[in-house]
């Protein structure tokens, strides 16, 4: 009985500094990045694409990822410039070879530039740490 006694009051005690914890989290919206402010925004055509394709914005972005890793791999350097160029690039990518692609050619591909960028992501990470850009 004891045990059961303990174990209710454990579960009390912990339930209420759970909801003391969540009461003092403050929602924020500043979506201020830590690392190199100055990021460029997604292209406009990405920000309006409609909920059922957000699929393809999702490839976009695991190509801009994939080239940003292999930006910094191939220069060993992580300045801003190289970590966050503008979204040209992956846009053209995009657009040369996945606007007419069907859903599961772009949900593979999504996955295989998915797959590369976290490859090269092992490479990046220490040059970027090492400039504090990470």
């Amino acid at each position: 009985m004891t045990r059961a006694t303990a174990l209710v009051c454990s579960l009390l005690l912990l339930s209420g500094t759970i909801a003391s914890a969540e009461r003092d989290l403050v929602p924020t919206l500043d979506n201020q990045p830590d690392v190199c402010p100055d990021q460029p925004p997604e292209p406009e055509w990405m920000r309006n694409t409609e909920v059922r394709d957000a699929y393809k914005r999702v490839l976009v972005q695991q190509i801009y990822r994939f080239q940003s890793m292999e930006r910094i791999v191939d220069a060993q350097s992580c300045t801003c410039a190289t970590r966050y160029p503008s979204w040209e690039a992956a846009g053209t990518v995009y657009f040369d070879r996945y606007s007419s692609a069907d859903y599961w050619e772009v949900v593979e591909a999504t996955s295989d530039f998915r797959r590369q960028a976290n490859d090269l992501r092992k490479q990046a990470m220490p040059i970027c740490e090492a400039a504090g850009n990470w």
